[in-house]
């Protein structure tokens, strides 16, 4: 009988040590979680973000914990914008890419206009699909291998907020991205799964639930949102962190065009 190959331990399969990621809306929520994360798992970061001062912040934190950071302030909406951060990231090509960067502006369906819905689509989706395509083709480059791990939204699967649709399309569109690159690159070594957050204490969900009191309807949406909660609370940015980071390790070597909930039991409610 062959003899049976020793388990890597588990603390080889989740370390990022001598592997670089780049993480979009890095300097708060989500973003800034997923850093601080990854610094401890060892990587070396490339952090883009359009608030700089932010940035910078979360940038000495990081430095001062010991961290190898990078800071790259841009504007995610405009493609010449990218391929200058690709350019400028130059011999740091990363080996995972963490598309983070999102905006969900609510506006009523009939209201909406052309600016409105190009610059949701822009942030949202279309920066992740530029930035995507750098990295892969950095990465074939380089032989392969790599991985992406992308944010979407359960509203995506689940459209339950009025006033989405421009949002829900853009997160929508994040799913079927990361699937076909899964798809034709996985074979190239190239990992490529999405987290679909849900109900995340963040900025910008606080600022979405204070506008309550210029709604009184939402009051009504907050309660069945809450509802669906079968955990019975919001989580927070960390608890989507730690996912990203097993994503992005080889403690999920296995899994690529996976489409992973973060969300409390929201979308099996």
């Amino acid at each position: 009988m062959a003899q049976q190959k020793a388990l890597a331990p588990l603390s080889n399969l989740i370390s990022l040590a001598g592997k670089t990621a780049l993480i979009t809306g890095a300097a708060a929520g989500m973003g800034a979680a997923t850093a601080r994360r990854f610094a401890e798992a060892g990587a070396a970061l490339l952090l883009v973000d359009i608030d700089e001062g932010r940035l910078a912040q979360l940038g000495r934190q990081l430095e001062e914990a010991g961290g190898k950071v990078s800071l790259y302030p841009a504007d995610l909406a405009d493609r010449m914008a990218i391929a200058r951060l690709w350019q400028e990231i130059g011999g740091a090509a990363p080996d995972i890419l963490v598309n983070n960067a999102g905006i969900f502006p609510f506006c009523k369906y009939l209201e909406t206009d052309a600016a409105l819905v190009e610059k949701v689509m822009a942030v949202n989706l279309y920066a992740a699909y530029w930035l995507c395509q750098h990295f892969v083709r950095c990465r074939l480059e380089r032989g392969g291998g790599g991985a992406i791990v992308n944010i979407s939204s359960v509203e995506a699967m689940l459209s339950f907020k009025e006033d989405m649709a421009h949002y829900t399309m853009s997160k929508a569109g994040v799913i079927a991205l990361t699937r076909a690159l899964s798809r034709d690159y996985g074979r190239h070594g190239i990992r490529a799964n999405v987290v679909l957050p849900g109900a995340i204490h963040t900025e910008g969900t606080h600022r979405a639930r204070r506008q309550v009191w210029r709604d009184p309807s939402l009051l009504r949406v907050g309660y069945h949102f809450q509802a669906r909660l079968s955990l019975g609370r919001w989580g927070n940015p960390d608890e989507v962190a730690r996912i990203v980071l097993v994503l992005a390790s080889d403690l999920s070597s296995y899994m690529n065009g996976a489409v992973v909930p973060v969300d409390g039991g929201f979308l099996s409610a």
